[in-house]
């Protein structure tokens, strides 16, 4: 595996939904954006919007996100989505459920996906499955991943993108490979 064909994918790290159950995730991802951007690797943010008649709106009955500053990317990580390869606004829960992020993909070529973000069980867990469908290996980062609903349902999060992804696939910070992050490897 070489960096160039390796992404960062930061999933909703957005106002909305940083509460007091994901927030200690944000300075983990900091740090791993920042080392990984630092290595010259790519990043891609994520940004969640919702619309007027979404089937969030209608099934779930959950109206947030619609404007700023609920949608925009949390100050701490501001910066850094500035710098990144792209940041992509998307109407639904994965990075892979249109056009532009499959195109982007397949344009960069990236084949190994290294996902974090909020919320666990779901944007995170549904970006990482689709990259599994598309052939591409994915690998879900699970100590820069939360859920909003707390560390339980963070953990059903991970249990169940085990099951859809295998068991090797579920990383820590730390088992990331050099080359991608410059070495460094943060210490809890």
């Amino acid at each position: 595996m070489t960096s160039t064909s390796a992404v960062l994918v930061v999933v909703d790290v957005q106002n909305g939904f940083v509460r007091a159950e994901s927030s200690h995730v944000v300075p983990v991802i900091a740090d791993l954006v920042e080392r990984w951007q630092a290595s010259g690797g790519d990043v891609v943010f994520t940004r969640y919007i919702n619309y007027e008649g979404s089937p969030f709106e209608r099934l779930i009955k959950w109206k947030e996100l619609h404007s700023s500053p609920q949608i925009d990317i949390v100050p701490e990580l501001e910066q850094l989505a500035a710098k990144a390869t792209a940041v992509v606004d998307k109407t639904t829960y994965s990075l892979f459920a249109d056009d532009k992020g499959r195109a982007l993909v397949s344009e960069r070529g990236w084949k190994d996906i290294y996902v974090c973000g909020i919320a666990t069980e779901s944007c995170v867990l549904k970006t990482a499955v689709d990259a599994f469908e598309l052939d591409l290996t994915p690998w879900l980062i699970e100590d820069a991943s939360a859920s909003h609903a707390g560390q339980a349902v963070h953990e059903a999060g991970v249990l169940v993108t085990q099951r859809f992804i295998g068991e090797g696939q579920i990383i820590t910070t730390s088992d990331i490979p050099d080359g991608l992050t410059g070495g460094r490897v943060q210490r809890n």
